[in-house]
Formats: structure tokens, C-alpha cells, sequence
């Protein structure tokens, strides 16, 4: 290359030193190489690893590998591990746990015993190499995740079964690791299996204890985006840190920090948005291309040695990665496809190979030679190559057909289920941000367009001041939708009355449910709910949720919700179970439902019958008046769900008209969500001079009775013998 510049007059020093020029070239890499290789068919991945051989002092010596790309890179692998926890359902990853257990293990045995033999016999070396190098073959770097998190398959079964059982086997085969090399550095003493064992087990509890309710407590404090950033970055070193101090690699230290903060980041918060950007767009790509510098493709031509050392090293690595995954899938009963994934995810070789030949390469053997040779080496740099390439080839075609398959299933799910729209009114700039929190949690995230913004200005008051802030008041809502990916319709519009705007605001988005903040009570004579929300529950039929958060949604413990008698009778009792699992799943957080035996044997059946996989408990609550023992079972971090409705209403009880009293009294400390279900009919529909206030039974309770009469049965007695009888579900 230097030749070639000479030739055309370009008088430039390769390899590049100017810092400037470093930066924009690994830009220019990251921006160009995946639309390059798009065209030809070939994974972005593949195109980061090749692209850095060229660049490389192996390839055409444009960039050197300094302290930057030692630097990034090291950030980027814990990166991919940090992302593999965090993107792990929590919920799906109790249940696949043994599985997990299973791949890892069998990752680790079979390649280890196909490795250690031929080592032995085909390249007849001794046994501390044969080991060592055969714990190369076990293990393997989750390079190929970023394919499955660009298709959107990172919560298939199979993708946690791999994430899982690589954290089983790089565990495992760094073990071997710190084993040999103490042995040589004389380390090995009769307790250093047992103190190992103490460091990693300790080490492992107190980042479970203390880091996730340090970060409960950082995120209740701070709520600006760039600090939790920063936050969560540094607790990723901190872990990495803290494993690496007790002997073990660092890449544990960050899947573990993942995983407990799962909880505080939800999928679909700024937070998370903003970790995977950063990832994607710097750090990962430059972990990439500097495993890309290191292999040397001159080793293909002349060394024959090297090759035939790389060619037993790539057949025993693919060999034992394909038993294991084959195995894993029979004995679990699992598809193809699955068992496909987990092989192309448990394949690449790059991170602890790396870190086991190079310990093995500096430890120098009494004889005078090196653990590892030469060989090893260079066939260790064509191991990375070849089993980067068939992980990402694998992988992608894998992850692909589970998107399309994916994609089918929601077609077939959106053609039976109702579509849904949530009406968020923001009024209060104080609120906006909890309200937008929570809508992004409980809202379907594979449906598009599903959130709506309003601000609606009283005409009676119309002022330049007034119309200003509700601008930034939906440019505020916007942004916060924006910075998860999301996106927000917003509409600003003119009214004489702020209710009759919600109203029809609803009715001409198609809304289905209106998450609106508790009314702030300002003087001894005001409601509770205040004016507004009163006459909007009166005035619409839709589901209504009011909220008042003394703290980030994401963090949330519990949910905690009371549920009336006959709720299982109203319109919109599907849909607020839905809603209430769905944000508990978010949220990874526990939901208590207090209700009658008989009401809860129907929450049961609805989670059954939609597969809502939330950790769910069911406690009986003989009657609407022992809504006050709970008092003492909700906490400062719980979120306490009122199941209420209007009146009028099959469910509705007259110990309803005490709620506000209750809840201001013993429940103030409390966040708080009252909800009101989605009723039949339409208020307007109701209105008469008989009934001037729109109060009448609805038209679902109307058909029922009706339906029983025919029966000859009274409403009790049928209720009775329909009810289903609550029994033990794997949600309790």
C-alpha cells in the first residue's frame, strides 16, 4: 500500500499515527462496510472482522492496533456480554435455566474430550497443552449477537438457552485457565481450588445484593438520560473490575451486571434505547475490527504447520459445539431451527480462545519452551477467522427465518385481536415524564402508532402563554417517545371544555384506553379526582387510568392490585389483566391481585388462555372493606392498582363512594393507579330526562340476564356454575 501511494505521488507514513485520521478511517469502516457487504450477501459482522484484516498491519498496514483498539475493544466485548444480560426475559430465563445449565455443560465437556484426544494422538503434544488447548475449543464469544438483537429474535427460547450456556461454559473453560496458569507460576496451593471457589461465589453475591438496589436508588435521584448513561457504564467496569481482581475474566463480571439490572432497564425505556445505540454504532463494531487485526492471512500460504494445527482446532471446535447444541435439542424436545440458533450462537471462538493462547504462549515450560507455540498461535488467529464466519453465517440464517416466522404469528394475533391506542393528556410538565414511563411499558410493542399525545387549550383562556406551554409541553412528551424508539402522534387543540376535548380527541384517534396523572389537589374544598377526570368518567366508557408515580416507573418493585367482586363481568376485564401483566413483564416485577376466590379463578383463566408468562400471585380478599389491611402490605416502592368502576355498573359497589378517603388517608405514600375498565355502550347513548346523568346498566350485563332467564337460572346461581374454580397455575 505505502508502494502504491509513492507510485501515484500521495506521500503519506502507513501505518496512519495521526489520531484524527484514526478515528475517521474506523468511522468510515463502521459506516461503509455493512451497506458494502448488504450487497453481497454477506452478515455485518463478517464485514467488521474482514474489513479490519485489510486494514490491519496483516493486511495492507493502513492502521496499527494500538492502546485505542485494545481500549474499545475490551469496552465491546463487555458490551456484548452486558447486552446479553440485559436483553435476557428475566421470566423465560427461570424456565430455561436447566437448559441453559445443560448446553453449557455439554459445550464444554464434549469439546474438551474430542480436543484433549486429538491433541494427543494427531498433534501429539502433552497433557497440560492438550488442556489447555482443548479449553480453547470449549469455549466461545457471543459474537454473533448482535445478528440476533438486529432481527429482533433476542427473547426467542433458543437465544437464552445459548447467552445462558455461554456464561456455563466460559466459566468453566476460564477456570481451566486460572487452574494452569497458578500451576506454573507456583500458585497452586491445596486450598486454591477451594479459595477460588470462595472469591467467584462471594464476588457473584454481593454484585447480586448491592448492585441492583444501588441502582434503584441512582435512578429515583437522577432521571437525566446522559447521567444514567454514564452510570450504567461504569457499574459494567465495576463488575468486569471486581471478577478480574478475583482471577477470573471480566466478561463474566459484565453478563452478571446485565442480568441484575434487566429489572431497571426496560426494554422499551430511553435508557435501554440509548445503551444499545452506543453499543451498536461504536463500541461493539470496534471489538470487531480489532479481532479482524489480528489475523494474519499469510499463515494460509508457507506454514504448514500452522495449518494443519488450525485445521484440527477448527474440526474439533465445530464438531463439539454441533454435539452439543444436537444433543441439547433432542434431550429437550426442542425444533431444528432452535437447535440451529443455539450452534451458530456457540460457535464463534474469540474473546477467552484469545485469552487462553496468549496465557499459554508467555508461560515459558523448565525445558525452555513455550506451553503454546507458534503454531498454536497462528492457528488460533484462523480458529477466530473461520468460526466467526460460520457463527455469523448460521446465526443469520437462523435468526431470519424466526423473524419471518415471528412476523407471521403477529399477522395471524393482529387479525383476532382488537387494535389499541392509549390518550395520554399531558397537562402538568411535572407529570409528563412518569406518564410517557408508563405508557411506554404497558402499551403492544408490536403494534405501531399506538400512542397519541394531547394538550388541550381552554378557549375561554386562550393566551399566547398558555399555548406556548403546551408546545413544549408535547415537544417534552415527543422527545421522551422518540429517545425509545417509539413513536408519538401529538395533537394540540382549541376547546371550550378540557373534558369534551379528551372526549373527542379519543373518538377520532380510535383510542381504547386514556392514561391520565391524578388530579393535585389544591384546596380543602376539592375533590380527589377533581372535576375534570369526574366528568371525563362520566362522559366516556373507555378505559380510564389515573396515576400519581412518586417515582420512576423502572423503579418498581411490585404491583400490588385490589381487585372488586364481579369485575370479571365488565367489558374490559381482558383487557386491564392484559395491561397489568404487560407492565409487571416490563417492569420484571411481581404482581399481587387481592380479590374473591371466584374473580381470581378468572384472572387465572385469562393469563392461561393469552400465555401471559408474569410472575403472578393470587390472595383471597373476602370483601371491598378489607381494601385497608392492605395498608400494611404496600410499601413506598410499590405500585397499588384500585380496580374501580362507575357507577351504575355490575362490579360497582357503594363502598366506592369512600375510595378517595381511603386512598388519601392510608395510601398517600404510595404511587397509585386507579383504573376504571372499559364499559359497553356509549354515555351519549344513555342520556335521558328519566336519567339526565347517563347512569344505566350496561348492555354486556343486560344480555347476560337475559341469556339466564331463558335458562330459567337466577344471575347468582349462573355466575356460580360458570365461574371457573381458581386452581394452581405455574404464574402462582
Amino acid at each position: 500500500m505505502e508502494k502504491l501511494l509513492e507510485y501515484i505521488g500521495v506521500d503519506i507514513n502507513l501505518p496512519i499515527a495521526d489520531p484524527t485520521w484514526i478515528f475517521f478511517l474506523v468511522l468510515a469502516i463502521i459506516l461503509f462496510a455493512p451497506i458494502v457487504f448488504e450487497k453481497l450477501r454477506i452478515p455485518h459482522i463478517i464485514g467488521m472482522i474482514l474489513a479490519g484484516v485489510l486494514v490491519g498491519e496483516h493486511g495492507f498496514n493502513i492502521l496499527v492496533r494500538d492502546s485505542s483498539f485494545e481500549l474499545f475493544g475490551q469496552v465491546g466485548l463487555y458490551y456484548i456480554m452486558f447486552l446479553a444480560g440485559l436483553e435476557m426475559n428475566m421470566e423465560d430465563f427461570k424456565n430455561i435455566r436447566v437448559k441453559a445449565t445443560v448446553l453449557g455443560l455439554l459445550a464444554f465437556i464434549i469439546p474438551m474430550t474430542i480436543g484433549i484426544w486429538t491433541n494427543l494422538h494427531l498433534l501429539n503434544y502433552g497433557l497440560i497443552t492438550s488442556i489447555l488447548l482443548a479449553s480453547m475449543y470449549a469455549s466461545h464469544t457471543l459474537v454473533a449477537y448482535p445478528i440476533a438483537q438486529r432481527y429482533g429474535v433476542t427473547r426467542q427460547r433458543s437465544v437464552g438457552i445459548a447467552v445462558g450456556g455461554t456464561a456455563v461454559t466460559d466459566t468453566l473453560t476460564l477456570l481451566v485457565l486460572a487452574i494452569i496458569s497458578g500451576l506454573y507460576k507456583g500458585d497452586v496451593s491445596e486450598m486454591f481450588w477451594v479459595w477460588m471457589l470462595v472469591k467467584v461465589v462471594l464476588l457473584g453475591a454481593v454484585i447480586m445484593y448491592t448492585f441492583p438496589r444501588i441502582g434503584r436508588w441512582f435512578f429515583r435521584r437522577y432521571s437525566d438520560g446522559v447521567v444514567q448513561f454514564i452510570f450504567v457504564l461504569a457499574m459494567v467496569f465495576l463488575g468486569a473490575g471486581l471478577m478480574a481482581f478475583v482471577g477470573m475474566e471480566g466478561i463474566l463480571g459484565a453478563f452478571l451486571v446485565g442480568l441484575v439490572l434487566n429489572r431497571l432497564i426496560p426494554q422499551v425505556s430511553p435508557l435501554m434505547n440509548h445503551v444499545e445505540f452506543v453499543g451498536n454504532a461504536l463500541f461493539i463494531p470496534y471489538f470487531l475490527i480489532g479481532v479482524g487485526m489480528l489475523i494474519d492471512v499469510e499463515v494460509l500460504f508457507g506454514h504448514i504447520d500452522s495449518i494443519k494445527v488450525a485445521g484440527v482446532m477448527i474440526v474439533a471446535a465445530l464438531t463439539g459445539k454441533w454435539i452439543a447444541s444436537w444433543l441439547t435439542q433432542k434431550l429437550f424436545h426442542m425444533s431444528a431451527l432452535e437447535g440451529t440458533m443455539m450452534y451458530g450462537m456457540s460457535t464463534a471462538q474469540a474473546a477467552a480462545t484469545l485469552a487462553a493462547v496468549m496465557v499459554g504462549y508467555n508461560i515459558i515450560m523448565p525445558s525452555g519452551e513455550r506451553l503454546l507455540n507458534e503454531d498454536v498461535l497462528n492457528g488460533t488467529i484462523l480458529l477466530i477467522l473461520v468460526t466467526c464466519i460460520v457463527s455469523s453465517f448460521i446465526t443469520e440464517h437462523a435468526a431470519k427465518r424466526m423473524a419471518i416466522d415471528e412476523a407471521t404469528a403477529a399477522a395471524d394475533d393482529k387479525s383476532k385481536d382488537v387494535k389499541e391506542r392509549f390518550l395520554i393528556p399531558v397537562a402538568n410538565p411535572s407529570t409528563i415524564e412518569t406518564l410517557m414511563s408508563l405508557a411506554l411499558v404497558v402499551r403492544n410493542q408490536k403494534v405501531r402508532d399506538n400512542l397519541v399525545a394531547l394538550s388541550v387549550i381552554n378557549d375561554n383562556n386562550d393566551t399566547l402563554k398558555l399555548e406556548m406551554q403546551a408546545r413544549r409541553n408535547l415537544e417534552r412528551a415527543a422527545q421522551i417517545a422518540a429517545s425509545a424508539g417509539v413513536s408519538l402522534k401529538t395533537v394540540s387543540r382549541f376547546d371550550l371544555n378540557i373534558t369534551t376535548g379528551i372526549r373527542h380527541t379519543a373518538k377520532e384517534n380510535n383510542a381504547t384506553a386514556i392514561i391520565i396523572g391524578l388530579h393535585y389537589k389544591a384546596s380543602i374544598v376539592d375533590s380527589f379526582f377533581g372535576n375534570m377526570t369526574e366528568n371525563l368518567l362520566k362522559n366516556t366508557y373507555l378505559q380510564v387510568m389515573v396515576v400519581r408515580l412518586l417515582m420512576p416507573v423502572n423503579t418498581l418493585r411490585r404491583i400490588v392490585v385490589a381487585v372488586p367482586p364481579k369485575a370479571e363481568f365488565e367489558q374490559g376485564f381482558v383487557k386491564w389483566v392484559t395491561h397489568i401483566c404487560r407492565i409487571s413483564a416490563q417492569l420484571g416485577c411481581r404482581v399481587f391481585f387481592y380479590g374473591q376466590e371466584q374473580t381470581l379463578g378468572y384472572i387465572k383463566g385469562v393469563m392461561t388462555k393469552k400465555k401471559l408468562t408474569t410472575r403472578a400471585r393470587f390472595l383471597n380478599m373476602d370483601g371491598w372493606d378489607d381494601l385497608l389491611m392492605l395498608s400494611n402490605r404496600v410499601n413506598y416502592d410499590h405500585l397499588f392498582v384500585v380496580v374501580s368502576a362507575r357507577r351504575g355498573f355490575i362490579s360497582y359497589d357503594n363502598s366506592f363512594e369512600k375510595l378517595p378517603l381511603q386512598i388519601s388517608k392510608y395510601f398517600n405514600n404510595s404511587s397509585l393507579m386507579v383504573l376504571y375498565p372499559e364499559q359497553k355502550g356509549d354515555p351519549d347513548e344513555t342520556l335521558s330526562f328519566s336519567n339526565p346523568h347517563g347512569i344505566a346498566e350496561p348492555k354486556f350485563y343486560d344480555k347476560l340476564s337475559s341469556w339466564l332467564k331463558k335458562t330459567g337460572m337466577k344471575l347468582k346461581k349462573g355466575r356460580h356454575e360458570q365461574a371457573p374454580q381458581p386452581t394452581d397455575t405455574s404464574q402462582s
